[in-house]
């Protein structure tokens, strides 16, 4: 037995679905999984040729695989440059971009521009690394890069 003729607009359902109330927590609370990379602070220290500038990580994340919810380290330009020779070792499925470039001009090298050009461009460069899935959770490095206050360049080839 055949059904009796219904307009196309009582089978399809054309009205907006009904949403379930959002609380207050599940609007504004912490998401899901998340990570705040910020490089700032940078600081010059030292005397004539033995000058260098150091910068301020902070993280602030959730994700599982980092070790502390929160952490503040400080690194040179140069820990950044073996930071990122050791991901290219460690991975050869991630394309690591490059960091910013180096500074020849030892005149200006020290300037408030070219070291808030320089912070920029190393808060991007963590941005894109530390964003990428397969490093959060395939890289030790990493972490222990963003997180761990020894971490030594010197000492940092596994």
């Amino acid at each position: 037995m055949s059904k009796p003729f219904q307009p196309i607009s009582d089978v399809i359902n054309t009205s907006s679905p009904r949403h379930k109330q959002q609380s207050f927590n599940e609007i504004y609370g912490e998401p899901e999984n998340f990570l705040e990379i910020e490089v700032r602070n940078p600081q010059t220290h030292g005397f004539g040729r033995e000058l260098y500038t150091d910068y301020e990580i902070v993280c602030r994340t959730n994700i599982p695989a980092f070790k502390k919810r929160s952490s503040r380290v400080r690194r040179r330009y140069s820990d950044f440059v073996t930071f990122r020779k050791i991901l290219e070792q460690e991975t050869t499925r991630v394309i690591i971009p490059p960091l910013p470039g180096k500074i020849l001009l030892n005149s200006n090298k020290f300037n408030d521009l070219n070291i808030e050009k320089r912070r920029q461009g190393l808060e991007k460069f963590l941005t894109v690394v530390s964003g990428h899935p397969l490093l959060q959770t395939g890289s030790k490095t990493l972490i222990e890069f963003i997180q761990n206050e020894k971490w030594d360049a010197r000492n940092a080839f596994y």
